[in-house]
């Protein structure tokens, strides 16, 4: 067959730090070419991607939560973006997760576009924040590198078509073509299951047309597309290359990052697809993984969220909190709000139920209330959520105890002893460092440890005070087991704890 080659839209996924205008620049991008969300009976908030038209030419954006889901999919081998844009606040500068969004992209082996974001902020200092990405190996073209960059205020709208204009040119130079006669192949770029319609995914096609009525399969999931939406919504007959596109009748979620391709029959679908079969565990299932070692504190956690897009980026993201301290065991992970049987899960493990843009059904409340159990944290930014987990792991964690001397005290003089309230009034001299309200102490007599008590008040020339220094006299009330005579030593002492990290 001839081959039929045709250029086709730049695909673009927006990554970088949190905070630096991910979100904000893509609203802007819409907002700036009268494109809406169009919230269609739930079909668009979760499709993932959307299309754009600047100056007669098509450019698909990947709405994804951020470089985590980018990085997920290409971990599964998708090569989905042509593009990527690197946000990064030109205030704030070069961030954590700005160094881990240029090595996916670096990894990816996809061009850079910097847009240096709140340009229109008077703190903004562009050019500092260019010397900070060539020191993290991005060098833009005003520093005599060959990544484009453009400053951009996704508040305002100052400098967005601009951008347009630089993803437009980078687009023309990498020459982007599709074979219009191959079947058509692509990315699945997000899947959930949708009660009413089944399994929905989205996907964007490389090669060929994808029609209503063919036969489709990944390696872990076949069907019949039995329709076809854009972005908007719109029921459409047929997909192009970098189009993004729902597609419905799949027989069950296929998982994202998935290679997507139409067959001539269903028994030749059914033969590619268990020849490649994923063999990865499904997410409804359980995911039990133990722990040999005592050493370590575990954490067990359940996992629920909106999508099978945000899953992914998420448990890819878990992976990468450092465990030799605290083992974070993930008993189920899954798609959808949290159920009865999520909440029995976490009551019998004594688990922690962590939640990603889903809701607690009013059964699980209910259950929650009943077995007395924490309330789910529900999360809408997955950076968020996984210094949840992170918060909680550290949590486990015991403690450093430190403990700091502080000074010596000889008992000169029993005044009270209060038998019932095993409390005693003395006078003593601070003949070391000093002596503290609220301290603890022990007792020693001829250098043997007797006891131990803890400082309750203290006077010096009759008046309270917080501390006494060495060489002063004061009086003491304290409270302790032990009973104290003349002569005794009181050698007190506070503890400072030490919170340590993962």
């Amino acid at each position: 067959m001839e081959k039929t080659i045709i250029k086709r839209p730049p695909v673009v996924v927006v990554v970088g730090h949190i905070d630096h205008g991910k979100s904000t620049l893509l609203e802007a991008i819409r907002k700036d070419l009268a494109i809406t969300k169009k919230e269609s009976g739930g079909i668009t908030q979760h499709i993932g991607a959307y299309e754009v038209s600047f100056e007669g030419k098509k450019i698909t954006f990947i709405d994804t939560p951020g470089h985590e889901a980018f990085s997920a999919m290409r971990s599964r081998g998708a090569k989905v973006a042509d593009i990527a844009v690197l946000v990064v606040d030109a205030c704030e500068g070069v961030k954590s997760q700005t160094k881990e969004a240029i090595s996916s992209v670096k990894k990816a082996g996809i061009p850079m576009i910097v847009a240096l974001n709140k340009i229109d902020k008077p703190v903004a200092q562009p050019e500092k924040v260019k010397q900070e990405l060539a020191a993290n190996g991005v060098l833009v073209e005003s520093q005599g590198g060959k990544i484009p960059s453009q400053n951009v205020s996704a508040k305002t709208g100052q400098g967005v078509k601009e951008l347009l204009d630089v993803i437009s040119i980078v687009s023309e130079m990498e020459n982007l073509s599709a074979d219009m006669s191959e079947p058509a192949q692509g990315t699945i770029i997000e899947s959930y299951l949708d009660s009413k319609r089944g399994p929905v995914a989205t996907v964007i096609l490389k090669t060929g047309i994808l029609k209503k009525g063919q036969i489709v399969g990944t390696s872990s999931a076949i069907g019949k597309v039995k329709s076809l939406e854009d972005f908007q919504g719109n029921v459409i007959e047929s997909a192009f290359p970098s189009q993004p596109v729902v597609v419905l009748g799949f027989e069950k979620v296929p998982h994202i990052g998935e290679n997507i391709q139409a067959f001539s029959s269903l028994e030749y679908a059914l033969k590619m697809v268990s020849r490649n079969r994923d063999k990865r565990i499904e997410y409804s299932s359980p995911i039990i993984i133990s722990d040999n070692s005592t050493e370590r504190k575990i954490v067990n956690v359940i996992i629920k969220t909106d999508v099978l897009g945000s899953l992914e980026a998420i448990e890819e993201s878990l992976e990468a909190i450092p465990q030799e301290k605290v083992f974070l065991r993930i008993l189920k992970s899954g798609v959808g709000d949290i159920q009865p049987s999520d909440v029995e899960l976490a009551f019998a493990a004594k688990a922690k139920i962590f939640g990603f843009r889903v809701k607690i059904s009013p059964s699980a409340k209910n259950l929650i209330r009943q077995r007395k159990l924490g309330e789910p944290k529900i999360f809408q930014v997955i950076y968020d959520f996984v210094q949840g987990v992170r918060e909680i792991m550290e949590r486990a964690i015991k403690p450093k105890i430190t403990r700091i001397e502080l000074g010596k005290v000889k008992i000169l003089a029993i005044f009270r002893t209060e038998k019932g309230k095993k409390r005693q009034i003395i006078g003593g001299e601070v003949i070391d460092g000093e002596v503290q309200t609220g301290a603890s102490c022990e007792i020693l007599r001829e250098e043997e440890k007797i006891g131990e008590g803890r400082i309750l008040n203290l006077q010096h020339k009759k008046k309270n005070v917080s501390n006494v220094s060495k060489g002063k006299e004061c009086g003491i009330l304290f409270s302790s087991e032990t009973v104290v005579k003349e002569g005794d030593i009181i050698s007190v002492y506070k503890t400072e704890k030490e919170v340590e990290k993962l």
